[in-house]
């Protein structure tokens, strides 16, 4: 992956919900690169290069970071303000894929810079089709600016 463009960073916790997002995307050959991690400190080291990701090339960015909002380690509004709030990624599209409809989630994801929010439909034909919405807007649709 590391000499291919990083289409999709997906963050979540739950092994059902990645595999389901995994598998959405693939079954619309939607993206070719994604990386999963489980956790936002796993993320964090990702994009900036540290802990397990040392020696990645940190310009390979994501095209787009799905994230989840209740994860260990640190959680996703905590991940989604260092993102926001660092010169190198706040430019990096960050949907908040959560199964939170609180207004207070909502509210401070989007005040912290969430590009996007969208609760999880629980049924797996609502997720898939969100999941699907998801990837044709951020990845085939969306032009970001060139760095």
């Amino acid at each position: 992956m590391e000499n291919l463009q990083l289409e999709i960073l997906l963050v979540e916790d739950s092994k059902n919900d990645a595999e389901l997002t995994i598998r959405a995307f693939n079954k619309k050959n939607l993206s070719n690169n994604i990386l999963h991690l489980k956790d936002g400190a796993s993320a964090i080291n990702f994009l900036f290069g540290k802990g397990a990701f040392l020696n990645r090339d940190i310009g390979n960015k994501p095209k787009v970071i799905l994230l989840d909002l209740k994860m260990p380690k640190v959680d996703g509004l905590e991940f989604l303000k260092k993102v926001k709030g660092n010169e190198f990624t706040k430019s990096i599209p960050v949907v908040v894929l959560s199964s939170s409809k609180e207004n207070r989630d909502i509210e401070e994801a989007y005040s912290i810079g969430a590009n996007s929010y969208v609760v999880k439909p629980v049924d797996f034909i609502g997720f898939t089709n969100a999941i699907v919405g998801i990837g044709t807007y951020w990845i085939q649709l969306n032009q970001p600016p060139l760095t």
